[in-house]
């Protein structure tokens, strides 16, 4: 069930979808400035994430430095399905006061997160799909990238919704 009390559900080839997103034009305080909150929370996040990487490569005596990209890799993959999985935001998204939602305007279970995650690893891993994500989030009502497009997910003002 959704948390916000004007979501709502329309009827669509004869079968009710439900949207529990707040809507962009009647609640936007949801979705103002999110797009910018969500590039200091990615930086907040890279920073502890390189952070995680350099202690984890010294604690193996440095050969972890000559595994940087792997070990970033995994150690990015698992910060944020877990970070996302339990509280719905990174811990750069919770600094920044957002956080993500699935179209019935739930928090994420773990298999959102790791599809959200998954998504993210592919959008970055190639220029033009990232810069089109980007560009959607200035551009879509509800500031959704590529990734939260293709979910049905969107990133929300925290304090909004209490």
């Amino acid at each position: 069930m959704s948390d916000f009390p004007h979501a709502h559900h329309r009827e669509e080839d004869g079968r009710r979808a439900y949207w529990g997103l707040p809507d962009p034009d009647t609640q936007a305080e949801f979705y103002t400035d999110v797009t910018l909150k969500r590039l200091f929370a990615w930086f907040i996040d890279v920073v502890l994430i390189a952070a995680i990487c350099v202690l984890i490569s010294l604690l193996t005596f440095g050969i972890g430095f000559f595994l940087w990209g792997l070990i970033y890799l995994a150690v990015s993959f698992v910060y944020r399905v877990t970070t996302l999985s339990n509280a719905s935001a990174t811990l750069g998204m919770r600094l920044t006061a957002i956080e993500l939602r699935n179209h019935r305007g739930e928090r994420f279970d773990r298999t959102t997160a790791a599809l959200h995650t998954l998504g993210y690893f592919v959008s970055m891993s190639t220029f033009v799909v990232q810069l089109i994500s980007i560009v959607m989030m200035f551009t879509t009502p509800r500031g959704q990238g590529l990734v939260d497009m293709m979910l049905g997910t969107a990133a929300l003002n925290r304090a909004a919704g209490r």
